[in-house]
């Protein structure tokens, strides 16, 4: 029954309000005001969220969300009766009943938005995020059709990948946006704190690693401190609104992130570790001295298709090891000193550090083709070994 329903979200809520403050009376003040989109003069039910009101169809919300197909299924109950005798019904306007949403107006507009324009998001900046999150969170809440909250986490996880090789795509992109705008890349995709909150809310754990990763490259100081302009500062914050509903907008740090050591002593462990195995990262030696070429174990090696006994493309060989080694060494001593010991807090991207070491030597310019593609080969290993590990160090499994 609507009147008698627990649920906040019910007709009888609007029912209360006395008649001093009317919606009309409201409207006159300016405390109320009506959304210029979603305002549609043939609608058939009154939303209110916060001091906004939008007037829309039944048929739509029903079509598209289990909640309100639900909610308007119930039969009416019998109208109360009034101290004077008269009989009272849930607050009506323009002839439409008034149902209250303890959401904020923006996210109300953007699921109104997707039930009747269907999904259509943006480039998965900041202001594109404040519009998926207020999808996804009302979709959850509303049981909108699945579909709808699956098109909206599809295009929310290309910036925040569960993949390697969509991450480095997404990091192409935030440094391209940094080349074109002269701006941090962090400000390219949303604050990693909201997008953590987001994911908890609505149990979007995929979300997680690609965030906690994100949020992990920042120092405490602009974590906790953030300086205006930084990409962690948080939004301006609105007013708390008249239904006592606190801002949606302003990130909360996760607590899993602020009270585990593993975030910071990992990504160090990780780097320090990256670059002790680099002394593993030469080329193999030859399995079998020119003469053997044609052994049967060369024979069984044999590409498909190829002639019986030819052997498929081999590996290169490194010609002068005592040259490379030397070489590697140098390089080891190099890392060393550039990212434990010159900067100040050493690098905090160790998927970024692996990437720079398995360019220190270019196979276009190298005296040794096969010790370069080998530091290479390594450097790509290490890098999704990286990536695997990046939930445990945010103990998210």
């Amino acid at each position: 029954m609507l009147q008698n329903a627990t649920d906040p979200h019910s007709l009888s809520n609007a029912a209360s309000q006395p008649a001093s403050s009317s919606i009309q009376d409201l409207l006159d003040r300016g405390e109320l005001v009506k959304h210029r989109e979603f305002w549609f003069t043939d609608g058939s039910l009154v939303l209110r969220a916060d001091n906004t009101l939008f007037r829309v169809h039944i048929s739509q919300l029903c079509r598209k969300t289990a909640f309100f197909r639900d909610l308007f299924a119930l039969p009416q109950p019998p109208a109360a009766a009034a101290a004077d005798g008269s009989h009272t019904t849930e607050e009506r306007f323009d002839g439409c009943p008034v149902l209250v949403l303890y959401d904020s107006p923006e996210d109300v507009a953007n699921l109104v938005k997707v039930i009747y324009d269907g999904p259509n998001f943006g480039i998965n900046d900041r202001d594109d995020f404040n519009v998926l999150s207020g999808v996804l969170r009302l979709s959850s809440k509303y049981l909108v059709q699945e579909p709808t909250r699956a098109k909206a986490l599809a295009h929310i996880s290309t910036a925040w990948p569960s993949t390697l090789k969509a991450w480095d795509l997404r990091e192409d992109l935030a440094r391209l946006y940094e080349v074109q705008t002269g701006q941090s890349r962090g400000h390219r995709y949303a604050n990693p704190i909201a997008v953590v909150n987001l994911a908890r809310e609505i149990d979007a754990d995929e979300l997680l690693p690609s965030a906690f990763y994100e949020l992990s490259r920042y120092t405490f100081t602009e974590i906790f401190e953030p300086a205006p302009g930084d990409p962690l500062e948080p939004p301006p914050s609105p007013f708390t609104s008249a239904l006592g509903t606190p801002p949606t907008s302003a990130p909360v740090l996760p607590s899993a992130f602020a009270a585990s050591p593993s975030s910071t002593a990992g990504r160090q462990h990780a780097i320090t570790a990256l670059i002790q195995n680099m002394e593993h990262a030469g080329p193999d030696p030859p399995r079998c001295p020119p003469s053997h070429r044609r052994s049967r174990s060369a024979q069984a090696l044999a590409l498909p298709g190829s002639p019986t006994g030819s052997p498929g493309p081999r590996r290169p060989v490194c010609a002068t090891p005592a040259a490379c080694r030397k070489d590697l060494g140098e390089l080891i001593e190099l890392a060393t000193q550039h990212y434990l010991f010159d900067r100040e807090q050493g690098c905090a991207d160790p998927l970024y550090v692996a990437e720079e070491l398995g360019q220190l030597k270019s196979a276009e310019f190298s005296d040794c083709v096969a010790c370069a593609r080998a530091l290479e080969a390594w450097a790509a290993r290490e890098r999704e070994r990286l990536w695997r590990a990046v939930p445990d160090w945010f103990r998210l499994r």
